[in-house]
């Protein structure tokens, strides 16, 4: 298996979002422009994934999000990547397991928006995922309060690093976590395929 394209990994800060990219739109990038400045990280890997397991259905075939995803992206700094198909992983925790066997010298942060902290609970082994990976969590219309809330953060709270020292988060031995506020983007892909704009 081919390793993704990274010189001197050693100590990098990489943060990794994962999703179907289904399609891919401002959202992401916004997000990901957010991830930069609150988590202090070096790059942002873009993980296109088969499918997600909580929904029905399957997405486009990879290519056309993979083009459509770097078609979209002005920063050399976000690597688009189908590592998830080439590691024959469907679940976030076996991903992770897979890169970190890879990649043994980089710093990885979980990056989400903050409505999939209010069912990470429901995520395959979230448990394993916050105790082994650290958690980046962007602000999502409508759903700061509850993701607060949700059991994950309350189940973890004594481990939530709090934005102003977000930057650190890294750096820090899971199980750490945070959720950042901020200015907000409100498109989603669903919305998108449901105005017949992407098919």
């Amino acid at each position: 298996m081919t390793k993704i394209g990274v010189l001197g990994t050693n100590g990098l800060r990489v943060g990794l979002l994962g999703g179907s990219f289904d399609p891919p739109h401002e959202g992401h990038l916004h997000i990901t422009d957010q991830a930069f400045k609150a988590f202090n990280l070096d790059k942002i890997w873009w993980l296109v994934s088969p499918g997600n397991p909580l929904k029905l259905g399957e997405p486009v075939p990879r290519e056309k999000r993979i083009e459509a995803c770097n078609k979209l992206i002005n920063n050399s700094d976000v690597f688009v990547s189908d590592i998830e198909y080439r590691l024959n992983t469907r679940y976030t925790a076996d991903t992770i397991k897979g890169l970190r066997r890879l990649y043994p010298n980089i710093s990885f942060v979980w990056l989400m928006g903050a409505d999939n902290l209010v069912i990470f609970h429901q995520w395959e082994n979230w448990n394993w995922i916050i105790e082994n990976i650290p958690l980046g969590v962007m602000a999502r219309p409508g759903e700061q309060i509850k993701a607060g809330l949700s059991k994950t953060a309350t189940r973890y709270r004594r481990f939530r690093l709090f934005q102003c020292k977000a930057g650190l988060l890294a750096r820090l031995k899971p199980p750490a976590w945070s959720l950042i506020g901020g200015p907000m983007q409100s498109s989603s892909s669903s919305q998108i395929r449901s105005k017949g704009q992407w098919c």
